[in-house]
């Protein structure tokens, strides 16, 4: 349960689990879990990864986030324990600029945000539902699996 929005065409943790699968699809250098599914209660990102670490502190964690919830930053539950347990890496969107990003985060201690090098992809899940309910193709904007996953389970009309 995201504690910062209300979601209403949210279908459930054990749906967008699967969908999370449906994208990796089988793919070793990448793993899902569904921790947060275990535990009642918002779900605040802190502790996910506090327990991530406590089940594999060998592991290195990488938090990504696109530009506009990495500029809300500040306002998470212990930002700068997020930022102590995960390097916070950042893609960039629009109306998210990666000045305007750093500037947000400036407040924090030891804010070492890592930014993508790549062209920026203005892709959105809030832009992919709407297209689904609108009854427009998806094709190219997720991987083949979740799209056919999405109308398997006809989601989001």
């Amino acid at each position: 349960m995201p504690p910062h929005k209300e979601a209403p065409e949210d279908p459930g943790g054990q749906v967008r689990l699967a969908l999370c699968e449906a994208a990796i699809g089988g793919d070793t250098r990448f793993e899902v879990s569904g921790i947060e599914l275990e535990r009642a209660g918002p779900s605040y990102t802190v502790d996910t990864l506090r327990l991530l670490s406590d089940q594999a502190p060998e592991d290195e964690l990488i938090f990504i986030a696109g530009g506009d919830m990495a500029r809300s930053l500040p306002s998470w539950r212990e930002p700068e324990q997020v930022l102590s347990l995960a390097t916070f890496a950042v893609a960039e969107r629009a109306g998210a600029a990666r000045r305007d990003i750093a500037e947000q985060l400036r407040t924090l201690a030891d804010a070492d945000v890592t930014f993508f090098a790549m062209p920026r992809i203005d892709i959105s899940s809030s832009d992919v539902r709407r297209r689904v309910a609108e009854g427009r193709p998806i094709r190219y904007l997720v991987p083949d699996a979740v799209a056919a996953e999405i109308d398997r389970r006809e989601l989001y009309r």
